[in-house]
């Protein structure tokens, strides 16, 4: 077993402590990282605090990982000793269904193994994130980063990143497309980025006018107070997509009506509550309304090396890892521009 110190949650509510513990013996076929950096991301906080139901402790979470190769198993020959990698949010999954070998793990039919809050499908032992010094992963599971980018931001590419590069690539977001971002958080930002890098007409719908500066910095053609009864009556019926990256309830109705005939509203932020909706909304413009979950391996691959090309970052505050309660705290009240990360080095 190798052993491993992080932060954990000793239960539900409870703040984050120093925890110790072992991760499995390296197999064959894993690869055993050195965590360097790891995102702070808001799923991290339902986990942690059971708002979500089936969470087990004590958790370590994290699923936004940079590290470099400490270790590889004697069948690994895609990386190397002191390579730098990725681990985002699962480790496993059963590799044999349709949606597995179609290189959509994240829709295993049998489920996926999560980073952490999961289980390992052999040994049933539970699996621990990244808020720690290491981790032991499946080289099937693990990514390559260029080594010229900024590590630390790249780290929320492991989930924010693709939570939001997936849904534009699949519903074919482009040239001549006019998109809507709701929100402008930590997978909101990102929305942007890409949606601005792929060529689309991007406008920012927030409740925020503070963000109105923020949002054309990052590339938004356009910002909408989401509030404005009359801004958002302007807005009807104008935009071919909207990506909702909010993860709280919302009147869905209202972003439903901004969409042309033939849109769609993908959501990508998963609330306590569930969202409620008039089927008015989508009967008339034959409105689409469809969800999205991270991407799967290859697709992740595609989006770091896309990253890599045109030099798309997260933006971010480093933190050291005894902050993180404090970072949990400033996150619910939405205080972070636009996603924290751990420095593993601060760890002791």
């Amino acid at each position: 077993m190798i052993k491993s110190h992080g932060y954990a949650a000793p239960g539900p509510k409870a703040p984050l402590e120093p925890f110790n513990f072992e991760r499995r013996e390296p197999g064959a076929h894993d690869v055993v990282i050195n965590i360097t950096f790891c995102g702070v991301c808001h799923s991290d906080i339902h986990q942690a605090q059971d708002d979500w139901g089936g969470s087990t402790f004590p958790m370590v979470p994290g699923h936004e990982i940079v590290g470099t190769v400490a270790r590889v198993g004697a069948e690994v020959n895609k990386f190397e000793v002191g390579d730098l990698v990725g681990v985002g949010c699962l480790v496993d999954s059963c590799r044999t269904c349709v949606n597995c070998k179609d290189g959509f793990e994240q829709f295993c039919l049998k489920g996926f193994t999560g980073t952490y809050n999961s289980t390992e499908r052999e040994s049933g032992a539970p699996t621990q994130g990244g808020y720690a010094n290491n981790i032991v992963v499946s080289h099937d599971f693990v990514l390559k980063i260029d080594s010229t980018l900024d590590a630390a931001r790249v780290a929320p590419l492991l989930c924010a990143g693709i939570t939001t590069y997936s849904p534009l690539k699949h519903w074919n977001i482009g040239p001549g497309k006019k998109v809507g971002i709701v929100g402008l958080g930590g997978l909101g930002h990102m929305g942007v980025k890409f949606a601005r890098s792929f060529g689309a007409h991007v406008t920012v719908l927030t409740t925020s006018e503070g963000k109105r500066a923020d949002a054309l910095k990052l590339g938004a053609h356009a910002v909408v107070i989401s509030k404005d009864e009359k801004a958002m009556a302007a807005c009807a019926g104008q935009l071919d997509f909207i990506l909702n990256t909010v993860a709280a309830k919302q009147d869905l109705d209202a972003f439903l009506n901004l969409l042309k005939r033939d849109g769609t509203m993908v959501i990508v932020g998963a609330p306590e509550k569930p969202h409620e909706l008039s089927a008015f909304s989508l009967i008339f413009g034959r409105r689409s309304l469809a969800g999205s979950l991270i991407g799967g391996l290859p697709e992740t691959q595609e989006m770091l090396d896309y990253c890599a090309k045109h030099n798309i970052l997260s933006d971010i505050e480093l933190i050291p890892v005894q902050k993180i309660n404090e970072s949990y705290e400033r996150m619910l009240k939405s205080d972070v521009k636009y996603r924290f990360v751990i420095d593993m080095k601060s760890l002791k």
